[in-house]
């Protein structure tokens, strides 16, 4: 029988070598979280407010990581058409090159096969739901998974938001998600 204090041991193991590799490139791993939450949210979740609350940090200190990311040329900030008060954020190619570096733990995931990484997906997604709900904080999810989403042949339809999704925004995260 494995303990339950083991394995929240392990979790935070893997976390601290996650953390580890988020010192790179001069980036600290709270910097590169938000690059890689940026990478997968959606073109309607990557506001300030939006990556603050995903990260679980306040909005001046995430601001303050966003400015600081701007600054290396690592996002562009991006104006909204509708209201130029609005801001979100988009990764450059210097950032997507960030992102997409595999580290330690990414490296050890390549050794699975598809079946073992979506029970170990299945697993981590119910406790990290746990964790948020204990916390207060907001699920987020992947667009596909949302109730709101209605799925068409080239990609999918935002029910909440009345807009039409490309296929690769139905694999996104999305600030709106509530869960099916």
């Amino acid at each position: 029988m494995i303990e339950r204090e083991f394995v929240k041991l392990l979790i935070k193991r893997l976390a601290r070598i996650d953390g580890e590799d988020g010192w790179t490139d001069g980036l600290n791993p709270a910097q590169l979280m938000a690059l890689e939450y940026l990478e997968r949210a959606n073109r309607f979740s990557r506001s300030p407010s939006q990556v603050a609350e995903f990260m679980g940090s306040t909005r001046g200190t995430v601001s303050q990581t966003l400015k600081v990311l701007a600054s290396k040329g690592y996002i562009a900030e991006e104006k909204s058409e509708t209201d130029r008060r609005s801001i979100t954020y988009l990764l450059t190619a210097k950032g997507r090159d960030v992102v997409s570096a595999s580290g330690a733990v990414g490296q050890s995931l390549d050794g699975f096969s598809v079946a073992e990484l979506r029970k170990l997906a299945d697993t981590l997604r119910t406790t990290l739901d746990r964790a948020i709900q204990g916390n207060g904080q907001r699920p987020f999810g992947i667009c596909r998974t949302c109730q709101h989403f209605s799925p068409k042949r080239d990609g999918g339809h935002c029910r909440l938001l009345d807009v039409a999704l490309e296929m690769p925004e139905t694999n996104q995260i999305c600030f709106e998600q509530i869960p099916v």
